[in-house]
């Protein structure tokens, strides 16, 4: 873990070292990406299959998970597993069922209506990432807020295993949330697939779910052909600790996130020399006992840990940093929520775990990433949601407000605008006489 002082380092240094593994795109990736959703989208089927055996499955022949596959994965899973699934589902529903909006509308004194029409999205399409871990809590966090919202068509696509397969566990959760069609496929051509539809996948209208790189970039460049909602990448956790921390607790939530892969990184701020100092030990104590030992010692050797001047400095960085997770291991970490402005996630006290985010407390554990937690937020129930805007006028409303709006249509050169109002005027002024 590289470690800079405040006191000693220039800020241009540690901003420098804090921005070093922000996702960026580059002109070659961008046309790597571009070139696989137009294969996707000329050549359907055929194309996703030639990427999943050239990425994920050498022997790959079918995209969609049959009922077979689905009966073998829940015969082979443990009543546990699937109790804890049956909790994670309780409890992410209470939380998302806070969130449900309702259509409204008013009407002001002179009788105009101003509203909004709020409806669900009628189809989504959910990536959950794969790779070296199985992510049946990735199925779970963005299903709930999706079904919640009311949103009636949902299908998954996640890369297949070596073997073909889907990890027993992510069948399993998909089943339990009643999804449409689960497709063995990953990468660009799966957001491809969803978006553009093929012979086997049908399109959707929005595309949601942590990816790589590629992933983020295939829904950034086909925003407008489909809806899309952020970009969640390579996992951040970023702790401010001040001298009541528990260094042991500090590096473990640090290790819960960085064992996600080794482009995760970590970040710690704190003024106090001694918790620092105590974390740096823990962490190499326990690393050792992790199964992803590889994997975390990369994580860690990219991650960086800041000693500042006092508490307020820790949390300018942080803000700077705007994590996907970030925790407050202080004495009175809830009265000092106020000094948060950008975060994915906010975990108060030393008694929340990282680990209560990614799968029981209730808030998805889809959030923004490389520092989009400055202009986005978490996937919630209003992901799902599109609102359309209601406005009804009367006869006095019109001549209220024709002045205005005639004025502004004159000064932007649009005579059709205004001449839309002034003949209903017109009209008014023929009834009145």
């Amino acid at each position: 873990m590289k470690v800079f002082y405040s006191q000693r380092d220039s800020a241009e240094t540690i901003r420098s070292a804090l921005k070093a593994f922000a996702p960026r795109s580059n002109a070659e990736r961008l046309a790597e990406v571009a070139a696989i959703l137009e294969a996707v989208q000329t050549r359907g089927d055929e194309a996703v299959l030639e990427y999943t055996r050239q990425w994920d499955c050498p022997t790959a022949s079918t995209l969609q998970v049959t009922p077979d596959e689905f009966a073998q994965a829940r015969a082979r899973i443990s009543p546990k597993v699937i109790e804890a699934i049956h909790v994670v589902i309780a409890q992410v529903s209470h939380f998302h069922e806070a969130h449900k909006r309702e259509t409204w509308w008013r009407n002001d004194p002179h009788g105009a209506l101003t509203g909004q029409i709020i409806r669900p999205i009628e189809s989504v399409g959910i990536y959950v990432p794969g790779g070296r871990a199985a992510y049946p809590s990735t199925v779970l966090m963005n299903t709930i807020p999706a079904r919640v919202a009311g949103v009636s068509k949902i299908i998954i696509c996640a890369p297949p295993q070596k073997d073909g397969t889907l990890p027993d566990a992510v069948l399993v959760a998909a089943q339990e949330m009643g999804i449409d069609a689960v497709y063995k496929m990953g990468g660009a051509q799966a957001v491809a697939a969803m978006a553009y539809g093929t012979e086997t996948v049908p399109a959707v209208h929005k595309i949601v779910g942590p990816g790589n790189v590629y992933v983020n970039l295939a829904k950034r460049l086909l925003w407008g052909e489909v809806g899309v909602d952020l970009w969640a990448g390579a996992t951040e956790v970023a702790i401010i600790a001040d001298e009541t921390a528990h260094p042991d607790f500090i590096a473990a939530d640090l290790l819960t996130q960085l064992e996600h892969g080794s482009d995760s990184i970590g970040y710690l701020f704190t003024p106090a020399e001694a918790i620092l100092q105590r974390t740096l030990e823990a962490i190499e104590a326990q690393i050792g006992n992790r199964q992803r030992k590889a994997i975390i010692e990369e994580s860690v050797a990219r991650s960086v840990a800041v000693k500042t001047e006092n508490l307020v400095e820790a949390f300018e960085w942080a803000n700077e940093t705007a994590p996907e997770h970030l925790t407050l291991m202080t004495d009175d970490a809830f009265s000092q929520l106020r000094f948060v402005q950008n975060a994915g996630c906010i975990l108060l006290g030393h008694w929340t775990p990282q680990a209560a985010g990614d799968y029981v407390a209730g808030p998805s554990h889809t959030l923004p990433t490389g520092r989009a937690a400055r202009f986005e937020s978490p996937i919630t129930v209003d992901t799902f949601l599109k609102r359309s805007s209601l406005i009804g006028w009367n006869e006095d409303t019109l001549s209220r407000l024709i002045d205005p709006l005639t004025t502004l249509a004159e000064v932007e050169g649009l005579d059709g605008h205004a001449y839309g109002a002034k003949i209903r005027q017109e009209q008014i002024e023929e009834m009145s006489e």
